[in-house]
């Protein structure tokens, strides 16, 4: 029996390390799979006219802020696409002191690195969504374009 104490608390130190840390890890992988979900609804969606696009789509121009890095400075000019007409009236309304200072605040975290690429982009469209939606008084956004970007050093 002592030869095989050391093996036996070997063990079960092992098994309590490797269960500390795939529940200190899960929150970790729930998280992406929602971020990658939130764009994927907008993509399997049906169809919509021209007409209907506008009319469900709201745009916020000339956002000009500083990056994490203080030395860079970013432009970007935003669409987002609601999932009704109500949705965007009432986006419409919150806009200029809801949401702008999300993507500001947003932005202001985010380091000029974290934006090169398309997966970059995606990546803060997908944070976007996630905190955007969170404030909407009603509708949801599906999606998010980002129809202007500029990163220049100062």
């Amino acid at each position: 029996m002592k030869k095989m104490l050391p093996w036996l608390i070997t063990i079960l130190l092992a098994i309590t390390l490797i269960v500390v840390a795939a529940v200190l890890l899960a929150p970790q992988f729930g998280k992406d799979s929602t971020n990658s979900n939130a764009a994927a609804p907008a993509a399997e969606g049906k169809k919509l006219s021209a007409d209907e696009l506008v009319e469900m789509t709201s745009e916020i121009k000339d956002i000009k802020t500083n990056l994490a890095d203080q030395d860079y400075i970013v432009l970007m000019n935003f669409a987002f696409q609601l999932n009704d007409k109500k949705s965007k009236e009432a986006f419409d309304k919150i806009k200029e002191f809801k949401i702008k200072p999300i993507i500001i605040k947003t932005l202001a975290d985010t380091k000029p690195e974290e934006l090169k690429g398309s997966d970059g982009k995606d990546q803060l469209s997908a944070k976007l969504i996630n905190l955007i939606n969170k404030t909407l008084t009603e509708g949801k956004l599906n999606q998010i374009a980002i129809t202007e970007y500029l990163v220049t050093p100062i």
